[in-house]
């Protein structure tokens, strides 16, 4: 189970970071995936876009991939299950606790004055999405493990206090280390909300991709041969490993190698694979974006799904509070 929030536009991180993995996990497992709607209101969007955004976010996991036929994908706010036990939840989440989690933190900072419920409660929405199926495991980055030991915490004390009901989940990615795409100006990874120009997003047109791929950092090129890589000339090779094809990469590593490397020429090719590989994406995007018909169809398939399993779910839980009389 995993979910993600209808804010902004998926990018290259996105795909090879967390999507790239639901797909082949839709192979191997059941699998529910959800647009995380609710969890966008902690930071009081405007409501008139968020129709548009959870379209576009559904278009894009299924452009990646995604198949509403093996999983459930769905819209947070259809599965109203979601609530009841988010509010039995919070009854085993403590405000002390809830209070270090390194994410409430840094929105406190960011934002002083919007330091709403919702936004301390995160983890607990979080961990019912996941608790609301019983899921044992949860696709996610380094970012979202406090969360996740979060949902193992409340599946202890719910465990504890009223009986066996919930697995713990983990986080899972077939055991590979999980992929981090590099900004296109050197710092840190791509962004939904930072720098919008170091971001290669999978709706950008083919000359907007050129423009941002030809003003990666770069530098006059080594001296010395077999020299170690500076972090930003290591970031365009990584750019390049995700796209290119392998005979490619050797000819730009034996290039750089040998002093003889020409940052041009590199990003010209670099430019090229990665036209290559998003155009296709962009274009079933846009298709499905154009068939809202098509796109409520799957909502409501996916939301019958996740009902299904909320339902078996909240039976068990509610019989094991005490709730039968």
């Amino acid at each position: 189970m995993s979910g993600i929030r209808p804010t902004g536009f998926l990018h290259l991180g996105n795909y090879f970071g967390a999507i790239r993995n639901y797909v082949k996990m839709q192979e191997d497992f059941d699998c529910y995936f959800m647009v995380a709607d609710l969890h966008s209101l902690t930071t009081h969007p405007d409501t008139k876009e968020l129709k548009a955004n959870v379209h576009r976010v559904l278009a894009e996991n299924i452009a990646c991939g995604l198949d509403p036929d093996k999983v459930a994908l769905y819209c947070q706010s259809h599965v109203y299950e979601t609530a009841e036990l988010y509010l039995y939840l919070n009854m085993l989440a403590y405000t002390g606790e809830l209070e270090k989690t390194v994410t409430f933190k840094e929105k406190v900072r960011q934002s002083p004055d919007n330091v709403n419920a919702g936004l301390l409660t995160y983890p607990v929405l979080m961990s019912a999405d996941i608790l609301l199926h019983r899921a044992k495991y949860v696709p996610v980055g380094k970012d979202q493990e406090q969360h996740l030991e979060f949902a193992r915490t409340y599946v202890n004390r719910f465990n504890h206090r009223y009986g066996e009901i919930f697995p713990e989940p983990y986080a899972f990615n077939y055991n590979q280390e999980l992929v981090k795409v590099p900004s296109l100006d050197g710092s840190g990874k791509m962004s939904k909300s930072e720098n919008q120009m170091a971001t290669l997003f999978l709706s950008d047109e083919d000359d907007v991709i050129r423009k941002k791929v030809m003003k990666a950092k770069t530098d006059g090129g080594p001296t010395v041969m077999n020299s170690v890589k500076p972090g930003y000339i290591e970031n365009v090779f990584g750019l390049m490993k995700l796209v290119s094809a392998e005979d490619v990469i050797v000819k730009f590593e034996n290039d750089y190698n040998n002093c003889t490397i020409r940052y041009g020429d590199m990003k010209k090719q670099l430019t090229e694979d990665m036209v290559n590989f998003i155009s296709p994406i962009r274009g079933r995007i846009n298709n499905i974006l154009n068939d809202e018909a098509y796109l409520k169809g799957v909502m409501e398939k996916g939301a019958a799904k996740a009902t299904a399993s909320a339902k078996i779910t909240m039976q068990l839980v509610r019989e094991a509070i005490g709730f039968n009389y």
